[in-house]
């Protein structure tokens, strides 16, 4: 049997807020309507389904894994925005990014507190 990871729904204080940050940011296609969602859609068939929450939204991870090229753009567009960076879920190493299994990796938030973070090698796959 395959397993393939799907859709999540990624619960903010406005669904179009969220999606447009994270459309802008990734250089992404615009969000698409799909009932109470704005979906986002990933290189690999995934969506991240965009939702307004009604309850206080509590931050979560996601993680996501780019090329160089992608990094490079989206790291690039974290610093031209000012955004609050770091090379560690800790944030002990701020305006920094890592070299974790010899690629690249940063942190950082989204409007609702969400930590973001992106890589270009998976963790464990050494370098």
């Amino acid at each position: 049997m395959t397993i393939s990871f799907n859709h999540t729904i990624v619960f903010s204080r406005d669904r179009s807020v969220s999606a447009l940050f994270f459309t802008t940011l990734f250089g992404l296609p615009d969000a698409v309507a799909a009932g109470p969602f704005l979906a986002v859609g990933l290189g690999n068939g995934v969506t991240l389904d965009f939702a307004t929450s009604p309850v206080e939204v509590l931050p979560q991870h996601y993680a996501f894994l780019v090329s160089e090229t992608d990094f490079d753009a989206i790291y690039g567009r974290i610093c031209a925005n000012g955004m609050d960076h770091w090379a560690d879920p800790r944030k002990a190493r701020p305006g920094e990014i890592n070299r974790n299994d010899g690629g690249r990796g940063v942190y950082f938030h989204d409007p609702d507190g969400h930590n973001l973070e992106i890589i270009t090698r998976p963790y464990g796959s050494g370098g």
